[in-house]
């Protein structure tokens, strides 16, 4: 069978289109869909073609884990950088950058196809609960600031 979306020399947009069209709707909706860790088993990655699986929003390796334990459960060596609401507080759309590229090429290194970096959100009311996720309030703050998208 002629696979065009194996062939690494077909344009991206024929490969994309040779693999939706042998997916079932079933996978397809499956790849749009991700679970939380504690419920991925192998029969549901399987049964419903997940696409990805979240380890955070209150995941944890188990009850009164303790650090070396969520070390354990995470990649093991990666950098921890500031919040973007501490970046945007620099102004300093170069450092932004170098975190980008660092962030990208951890992320690359460990295997993951993707990352939840980073956002650019404009937060104009702080009761949203992930303000901090947002370089600032300032629209021509976060613009800078976007200079990380380009090494993701």
């Amino acid at each position: 069978m002629d696979c065009i979306y194996n062939n690494p020399n077909a344009l991206i947009e024929d490969r994309v289109k040779d693999r939706l069209s042998r997916m079932t709707l079933q996978e397809k909706m499956g790849q749009m869909t991700q679970i939380e860790r504690t419920v991925a088993t192998p029969a549901a990655l399987k049964s419903f073609s997940i696409g990805s699986i979240l380890s955070a929003g209150g995941s944890a390796p188990f009850e009164k884990a303790m650090s070396a334990d969520w070390a354990d459960n995470n990649v093991y060596g990666a950098t921890i950088f500031p919040h973007n609401v501490g970046l945007g507080a620099t102004r300093d759309a170069d450092l932004a950058q170098r975190i980008g590229v660092a962030t990208a090429l951890e992320v690359r290194a460990s295997g993951v196809h993707y990352a939840f970096a980073h956002c650019v959100a404009v937060c104009k009311d702080p009761r949203w609960g992930r303000c901090y996720e947002s370089y600032s309030e300032d629209v021509d703050i976060v613009r800078k600031m976007t200079s990380i998208i380009t090494c993701l």
